[in-house]
C-alpha cells in the first residue's frame, strides 16, 4: 500500500513515465508478440497491465492472465478485478518470488512475460544476472519478455524520487522493520531511524539506508541474537540501479535473448524494453 502511494507522488517520475510509454506503445508490442497469455511478475495491482491487456485483448488471441507477486493479499484484490474487467481471459494468481519461484509459471500459450517498474533494478548484478538467465530457461521459442528499467541521470532528479517530501518513502523504508517486528519478534522502535537515500556513481543506483538516531541493542529472539548499533550506523535496505539502452541490451544478449525493441517516455527518463525468449534452433 505504501509503495502504491509512492508511486502517485510528484517527485517518483517512474509510474508516469513507463505509463506514457506503455500508453503510446501498447498496441504495437501486441501486434509484434501476438502473445496469447501475458505473465505479469510483481504484479502488484496490476495497474498499468490493464494498457497491455486491452491492446492484446484487442487483438483477439489473448486467453490467460498470469500475475505473479509475493504478496498473496495483492494477488488476491488484483486477480477479482482483472477477472471482472476481462471476463474472456482466464486469470491466475501465482504467489511467489520471482527469484525463486519462475518454475511455478504456467507453460504455454505462446507468453509474454512483462517485468515492470524498474524492479530489476533491486538486484545486485549477479542476482540480476542469474534472474535473467533463469527466465531465459522458462521461455519457450516464439515467447517474450517486455523489461522497464529506470535510467541513469542527474542526482538532483533521482535522489527526489527515493526521498520525497511527504516522508511517504520514509515510511515505506521504516517498514521494513516493522515487518522484521511482526515476523522474527525482534524488538526495533522504527521512529529511532532516519531515513537516508543517496546516489552511488560507482554502483549507477540509488541507495536507501536506515540510519541510527542513538546508540541502541536490537533483540532477535528467532536468532537468539543481540544486535548493537552506535549512534549513526546504518543499515542498507535497499539498492535501485539505474541503466543505460546499452546495458540493458549487454545484460540481455548475456544470456541469450536479443532486444526486438525499445522505447523512452519523451523525457527520456524510462527505457521499456522487448525483448525476444530463445529461437527455435537454440
Amino acid at each position: 500500500e505504501l509503495f502504491e502511494e509512492i508511486t502517485r507522488l510528484q517527485e517518483y517520475y517512474p509510474t508516469r513515465a513507463e505509463r506514457a510509454i506503455l500508453t503510446e506503445r501498447a498496441t504495437e508490442i501486441a501486434a509484434v508478440t501476438r502473445a496469447k497469455t501475458l505473465v505479469e511478475l510483481g504484479s502488484g495491482s496490476s495497474d498499468k497491465t490493464r494498457l497491455l491487456l486491452d491492446a492484446l485483448s484487442r487483438m483477439g488471441e489473448l486467453g490467460a492472465f498470469v500475475p505473479l507477486d509475493v504478496s498473496a493479499s495483492a494477488l488476491e484484490q488484483s486477480t477479482v478485478d482483472i477477472a471482472d474487467a476481462y471476463l474472456g481471459i482466464s486469470v491466475r494468481g501465482v504467489v511467489g518470488d520471482f527469484t525463486r519461484h519462475l518454475s511455478a509459471l504456467p507453460a504455454g500459450g505462446k507468453r509474454l512475460v512483462a517485468f515492470l517498474g524498474g524492479t530489476i533494478g533491486n538486484l545486485v548484478p549477479d542476482e540480476r544476472a542469474s534472474f535473467l538467465h533463469a527466465l531465459r530457461a522458462e521461455l519457450d521459442p516464439g515467447e517474450w519478455l517486455l523489461i522497464g528499467t529506470d535510467l541513469v541521470k542527474s542526482p538532483h532528479v533521482l535522489v527526489p524520487a527515493y526521498d520525497d517530501a511527504q516522508g511517504v518513502t520514509a515510511d515505506f523504508n521504516r517498514n521494513v522493520l516493522r515487518v522484521l517486528n511482526r515476523e522474527l519478534g525482534t524488538d526495533f522502535v522504527p521512529s529511532q531511524f532516519d531515513h537516508v537515500a543517496r546516489w552511488n556513481p560507482e554502483g549507477s543506483c540509488i541507495e536507501m539506508w536506515l540510519r541510527a538516531q542513538q546508540a541502541m541493542g536490537v533483540d532477535v529472539p528467532a536468532l537468539d541474537l543481540r544486535i548493537g548499533f552506535a549512534e549513526g550506523e546504518e543499515i542498507r535496505t535497499e539498492i535501485s540501479t539505474k541503466f543505460t539502452p546499452e546495458g540493458v541490451a549487454g545484460d540481455l544478449a548475456a544470456v541469450g535473448m536479443a532486444v526486438a525493441a525499445s522505447w523512452t517516455d519523451p523525457a527520456g527518463d524510462y527505457l521499456l524494453t522487448l525483448a525476444r525468449g530463445p529461437s527455435a534452433e537454440t
